[in-house]
């Protein structure tokens, strides 16, 4: 099995706490291309997540006490290390997770990029001198909130953990990292790279179980001072009451059902590929994936027919098939949660344009999927499909493409083609998402914020709003000469 990477053998999963790595008893982990159990992820128990609150209070004292540029300098030590191990955490990440070798690899060089980035601009988190009377000194400054409790989802392994260590490790706080069960390989790869960076015991922990009792267990606790969650929107909300409860601030990037907008002047052949090619990142199980297509009427027929021709090609199988363009969805829920969503589109009025019925005996390998002319009643139009499953709608003009896309809570991304800037610039104003992408179908880069608006979270990654949103602020005034 998976003979072109035999060299690399799904490695044994351990928690990370205090700089010490700890075994513990716990749940399979298993191939998605095939459904085979390949490992076991350790449960935390309470004496686990103490030991690991007790780790990150001490190492958050060292860590804020390092200067900026030491923090940054092993920082990355750490990235290189983790460039050098490529093969060995795309592998691992190809086989829990189900993304082709080439997606996992370039998902952990994106996840170097953007620590990377954070490792530099840490140096840069100034604070400023506010004019004031002879005498009278005002200054403001930047100091790391302190632990950070961080919670990422199953969809990407290594550069969702990478996202919020390189954040809260460049603002100089201390990090209780609860990684996904589904997918534990990426978390603790990363982490031992920065233990064998030379990172100070304590401020990087690594800790997997029971998600609503890990996450009560450590927001209740008064030595964590801040928290991060990438995931879904219901129990984002969770999580924000939790942090509510103790005060405590949140970064929450959660659910997202994006937009694409086809205007008249698009071209609808170059839009086609370019969404296609956005799609099959992840088979489709990426918040910001292009889903709900509302494409003038004017371009609507040719955009249909190229979405059917291209999106024909597309070739899904399993994670170490060199032909496969996408792997399999993550595990059976997800795969009956998509078949379902289909199902109940066509029995609606949608046409199926590309996409078989899955075949059987294929692990949880789901086709591309294409369905157009999709009524709004279909529950995939309100129900993030996260999954292969694209959706197009005609619309008569840009108003109604906007208004339907606005329609539902969610606002994390959201997408356009048009060579208008009339067009451009009434998109930029009116379209209800955090990032917006015009002809071209990435999201957000390593130097600019992510983030959501309504019910798709606040708070940031990436930019220098993400390094800021784990620092608090300081106002000083000194009067000079008093005696």
């Amino acid at each position: 099995m998976h003979a072109l990477h035999a060299s690399y053998a799904y490695p044994e999963v351990q928690m990370l706490i205090g700089g010490q790595w700890r075994k513990a008893a716990g749940d399979p982990v298993i191939d998605p291309s095939n459904g085979e159990i390949i490992g076991t992820v350790p449960r935390a128990t309470e004496r686990d997540l103490n030991d690991a609150i007790n780790a990150a209070a001490a190492g958050f004292r060292a860590w804020k006490m390092t200067a900026p540029a030491k923090r940054a300098e092993i920082m990355l030590d750490a990235i290189s290390l983790i460039r050098e191990r490529v093969p060995e955490i795309a592998h691992a990440i190809a086989l829990e997770q189900g993304k082709t070798m080439a997606q996992a690899r370039a998902e952990v060089l994106r996840g170097c990029d953007l620590m990377t980035w954070d490792a530099n601009e840490g140096k840069r988190l100034y604070g400023r001198v506010v004019p004031a009377e002879h005498g009278m000194r005002h200054t403001v400054i930047r100091e790391p909130i302190g632990v950070i409790a961080a919670f990422t989802p199953w969809n990407f392994p290594m550069s969702s953990p990478a996202r919020k260590v390189g954040g809260a490790l460049a603002a100089g706080c201390s990090i209780i990292l609860k990684a996904a069960e589904e997918t534990p390989a990426g978390a603790m790869l990363l982490a031992k790279a920065f233990k064998d960076a030379g990172l100070p015991d304590g401020v990087l922990n690594v800790v997997y179980g029971d998600p609503a009792m890990i996450s009560a267990h450590l927001i209740a606790s008064p030595v964590v001072r801040g928290i991060t969650f990438t995931g879904s929107t219901p129990v984002g909300k969770h999580l924000a009451g939790l942090a509510a409860k103790y005060m405590k601030p949140a970064i929450l990037e959660l659910g997202g059902h994006a937009p694409v907008v086809i205007c008249e002047d698009a071209d609808p052949e170059k839009a086609a590929i370019a969404c296609i090619k956005g799609k099959l990142n992840n088979a489709g199980q990426v918040c910001v994936a292009p889903t709900r297509f509302f494409v003038h009427a004017d371009v609507y027929e040719a955009f249909v027919e190229a979405m059917q021709r291209n999106g024909s090609q597309v070739r899904a199988g399993g994670a170490m098939d060199p032909d496969s363009d996408i792997g399999p969805v993550v595990n059976r829920r997800r795969f009956d949660a998509i078949d379902g969503l289909v199902k109940d589109a066509i029995e609606r009025g949608a046409t199926r344009v590309c996409g078989d019925e899955p075949a059987a005996g294929s692990g949880f390998v789901y086709p591309f999927t294409v369905l157009a002319d999709v009524p709004d009643d279909a529950r995939a139009m309100h129900e993030e499909p996260f999954g292969p499953l694209s959706l197009i709608v005609r619309v008569s003009d840009i108003d109604e493409a906007i208004a339907r896309a606005n329609s539902l809570p969610y606002g994390l991304a959201g997408y356009a083609f048009t060579t208008s800037a009339a067009n451009a610039y009434k998109l930029s104003n009116e379209l209800e998402v955090g990032n917006l992408a015009i002809n071209h179908l990435v999201s957000a880069v390593s130097e600019t914020p992510f983030g959501g608006v309504k019910e798709s979270g606040y708070g940031r990654e990436g930019g220098i709003e993400g390094l800021e949103c784990y620092t608090h602020v300081k106002s000083i005034s000194h009067l000079m000469d008093w005696a």
